[in-house]
């Protein structure tokens, strides 16, 4: 299943995941074409998002989505919000 039920567990910006740790889409707090680009691509509230791979300086950051790649800049990761999964420490271990 891609989806994970809503809880009142606090949230964390996309960004401060780490490589190879997992979260839930809390909320999309991005604007414009950008805001309906990401929904497009899946990124909806609920959906399972895992953190691939950052760029040497941190920006870009690649996530794996719906069977996807998306590579989002920091400071729009940052205006996503997520569940980290509870199987899933921030800095990526299980």
């Amino acid at each position: 299943m891609d989806t994970y039920p809503m809880s009142p567990m606090s949230t964390i910006a996309l960004s401060e995941l780490a490589v190879g740790a997992s979260c839930y889409v809390a909320s999309v707090e991005l604007e414009g074409l950008l805001r309906r680009r990401i929904l497009d691509l899946g990124m909806v509230p609920g959906t399972s998002v895992r953190c691939v791979r950052k760029s040497p300086a941190g920006d870009p950051i690649a996530y794996a989505v719906r069977g996807s790649t998306i590579a989002l800049r920091n400071d729009d990761a940052r205006l996503i919000r997520a569940y980290v999964t509870d199987n899933t420490d921030l800095d990526g271990r299980r």
